[in-house]
């Protein structure tokens, strides 16, 4: 553990999802190929598509609705709409198939388990104090096992934007009843994640799963307070603390 600034007492830490609890990208690309399989056996008017083409209608619903970009569901559900519509799928049809293709896709992507170490330091840390996921992302934390862990799960939407913004931080600490400089952010981004939580008052820790961390590879706009070998280290961390009444 690294620790580049003094902590206050943590009465609660929040957690990033993808990356930071496992490597994301695998599971994107596999669902993703999964979902275009079951598109082309299902609704061969549209097996045509390529990358290509899918980039396009993402884009286009983008460019009617910006506020998308915080809603990978949405943005997902409106893309396989207007890609169905294009290829000449009947209107009556196009809400079903939609619904199939997300659900097909969803399913997969959240069709893994969290190293056993992970589930080890989140059960050990939520004994002590309240855990929240806070996550840009759609995984299904039920489905890859980790939901029994937290209190709150935190997805963004267009009504609660995206890190860094800082309305998932603020919906965080409302939750717990806690002051943002009574919680501990952990994430793999260090823009998203320890920036987002620094900009909210949070402290922020840094650690991801998916890669080797170092700093003169990332994009810093601020430092973490501490930077994480492993999310076992934060029981130290809480163990170190002489917490208030």
């Amino acid at each position: 553990m690294i620790v580049y600034k003094p902590l206050g007492i943590i009465k609660a830490i929040t957690f990033d999802l993808d990356d930071t609890f496992y490597a994301n990208w695998p599971y994107i690309v596999e669902a993703e190929q999964h979902l275009r399989e079951f598109i082309a056996e299902h609704y061969p008017q549209a097996a045509h598509y390529d990358s290509a083409d899918w980039l396009a209608f993402k884009k286009q619903a983008l460019e009617e609705d910006p506020a998308l970009r915080h809603d990978m569901g949405e943005l997902r559900t409106l893309t396989l709409t207007k890609a169905f519509v294009n290829c000449g799928v009947s209107s009556d049809k196009i809400p079903e198939a939609v619904s199939q293709c997300f659900d097909t896709f969803y399913h997969k992507r959240s069709d893994f388990s969290v190293d056993k170490s992970i589930h080890k330091a989140l059960r050990k840390l939520a004994k002590r104090v309240p855990l929240v996921a806070i996550t840009n992302g759609n995984v299904n934390v039920k489905q890859i096992g980790i939901a029994k862990y937290f209190t709150h799960v935190l997805h963004s939407s267009k009504s609660r934007r995206m890190k860094p913004h800082s309305d998932m931080f603020i919906e965080a600490a409302r939750l717990l009843d806690l002051r943002p400089n009574q919680i501990l952010h952990v994430g793999d981004n260090l823009e998203k994640d320890v920036w987002g939580a620094t900009q909210a008052g949070y402290y922020s820790a840094w650690f991801a799963y998916d890669r080797d961390m170092v700093l003169s590879r990332e994009t810093v706009r601020t430092l973490p307070h501490l930077q994480l070998q492993s999310i076992a280290q934060l029981k130290k961390v809480l163990k170190g603390q002489k917490q208030e009444d």
